[in-house]
């Protein structure tokens, strides 16, 4: 597995924390799973985006 060190705000470091507490999951666990979605929604974004672009040259 890949090991990734990021820096958070303070605000979003005490936000994950309180997910994490309340969830019961590790801020491990908690920081990946945002991180897979942010990924998702991201890449459905572009596919959409490429989508638009493929119409308007046809």
């Amino acid at each position: 597995m890949a090991r990734y060190m990021v820096d958070l705000p303070l605000e979003t470091a005490v936000f994950y924390e309180k997910v994490s507490q309340q969830s019961g999951y590790k801020i491990e666990q908690v920081l990946a799973d945002a991180l897979f979605k942010m990924a998702g929604d991201l890449s459905v974004e572009l596919l959409a985006q490429k989508r638009r672009r493929q119409k308007r040259g046809s």
